[in-house]
């Protein structure tokens, strides 16, 4: 069936349409052109369509007056994002920024010449950031932007020294500039890592492309418990939980290893769980007994000091002077001598004027002294292991010495101390309402490491750093 229809009417129904979004003053432009086209024409177009056809002939005659206003008007028509947007720029502020960084050998000042800011510049920034921030602490890879208006003044200044110590210089609406830390928004995941030892710690971690201090604060856990160096064996295992801090998904930083276990071949499997004591943090066991190392004050209790720690003594035998870094005990000849601490016989056997001596390593840097022993307790021989308070050896006159007594010596990293003065952290055990808390810890602790075994879950929030609520980094 056909239909009588004003080709006129419809085109201009089409482009009023939500379809065909032309602007109103394009619209009224497209009425006026069918209206003198239409005088023009004398007679009026009819055409009999079919119903069904009737769209698509719409459409299509729509999109021949869309061209045809381009190709009269010289211009595309504008739809009103774009219209928008021509407004918005004539708004921009007209600034200027320049960015910067801190180089090797650089001052603020230097830094600031190479990048053509001028003396003006530099001490409003100066000024500003006084009492917030001191740039005699800079270092290289500090990253700063300066926003400079039209005139070449200060707008805005950001400075980073670090992903947490940001720091921002603005002009008030009062035209003066304050300065201020800023807040650093961060995403803290925690993550578990694990495996097995086919040739060292080190390496084991390595595989998962980790920063060495992780390994490092992995191992100090349980640096009174073994030495990574000398006791790992193939197919040991281990698992750590630990948190990882990223800004902007960058990574930034460790935050805490909340779980550490470690299962030895050669001392069993180890455990440490973090938790925080109101301020004080540690690792403990599940029984809520501390990890760490402990020392006992003395190896032969009921001796007597007959010469102390000095940098300056007459020898006894020798008769010059020249530094005494121990401690000698005298006591009966044959008295047992205690290893002061869990540790690992470094040496066992002569050692000049020591005569015979044992040297312990503790982990953690530490090993003690024990000099002019008459003998040494059975099983006492390089690289055995020793428990604290265990004999290890008797008192002796061996070497040059003038009468049985012990020489104790204790060192870290080489440097020795006086063993007497040295203050250690204790080994404690967590009771009454600490240890009530520790096992609610242990619990939660427990269950997130065992979800983290599902690869689908992952534990993401996100920490807000203030003044107020820092956090620490490995």
């Amino acid at each position: 069936m056909a239909e009588k229809i004003n080709i006129f009417a419809h085109v201009r129904s089409i482009c009023k349409a939500s379809l065909f979004r032309i602007c109103p003053p394009c619209l009224a432009a497209l009425s006026r052109a069918l209206a003198r086209f239409h005088s023009n024409t004398q007679r009026q177009l009819v055409l009999f369509l079919n119903t069904a056809h009737f769209l698509t002939i719409g459409v299509s005659l729509a999109l021949v007056v869309a061209f045809f206003l381009y190709a009269v008007d010289g211009r595309p028509v504008k739809g009103e994002d774009a219209y928008a947007s021509e407004e918005s720029e004539e708004f921009l502020p007209n600034v200027r920024e320049i960015v910067g960084e801190i180089r090797p050998g650089d001052s603020l000042s230097s830094s600031f010449r190479s990048n053509g800011v001028d003396e003006e510049v530099r001490e409003s920034v100066i000024s500003a950031f006084d009492g917030v921030m001191d740039f005699r602490e800079m270092k290289p890879n500090d990253r700063y932007t300066l926003t400079l208006d039209n005139d070449g003044s200060l707008v805005k200044c950001l400075y980073e020294s670090g992903p947490l110590e940001v720091h921002a210089i603005e002009r008030t609406p009062q035209g003066s500039l304050a300065a201020k830390k800023l807040d650093v928004s961060l995403d803290c995941r925690t993550v578990k890592l694990q495996g097995r030892i086919e040739s060292s710690l080190f390496a084991a971690l390595a595989a998962f492309k980790e920063d060495a201090k992780l390994v490092y604060t992995f191992a100090d856990i349980f640096a009174s418990k073994i030495d990574f160096n000398t006791e790992t064996r193939f197919g040991d295992t281990f698992e750590l939980v630990v948190e990882k801090y990223y800004k902007s998904n960058e990574f930034v930083g460790y935050g805490k290893i909340l779980v550490a276990r470690y299962n030895s071949k050669e001392v069993g499997p180890l455990e440490g769980f973090y938790f925080d004591q109101g301020g004080k943090s540690a690792y403990f066991d599940h029984r809520g007994y501390e990890l760490g190392e402990s020392f006992i004050r003395s190896p032969v209790p009921m001796a007597r000091v007959s010469s102390g720690f000095s940098y300056n003594r007459r020898h006894p035998v020798l008769d010059i002077v020249r530094p005494h870094l121990g401690i000698d005990l005298a006591a009966p000849m044959g008295t047992p001598i205690m290893a002061t601490s869990d540790g690992r016989v470094r040496f066992a056997g002569w050692k000049g004027g020591y005569g015979k001596q044992i040297i312990l390593d503790h982990g953690g840097g530490y090993q003690t002294y024990y000099g002019h022993l008459s003998r040494f307790a059975n099983s006492i021989k390089a690289g055995a292991k020793v428990r604290q308070k265990q004999i290890i050896g008797y008192v002796g006159s061996t070497g040059i010495s003038t009468g049985p007594h012990l020489d104790y010596r204790m060192a870290q990293n080489g440097v020795f101390s006086n063993p007497f003065n040295v203050k250690f952290r204790p080994r404690s055990q967590l009771s009454g309402t600490q240890l009530v808390l520790f096992r609610q810890d242990f619990q939660s602790l427990t269950q997130l490491a065992s979800s983290l075994d599902d690869p689908k879950v992952v534990v993401v929030k996100n920490v807000v750093v203030t003044p107020d609520n820092p956090i620490s980094m490995l």
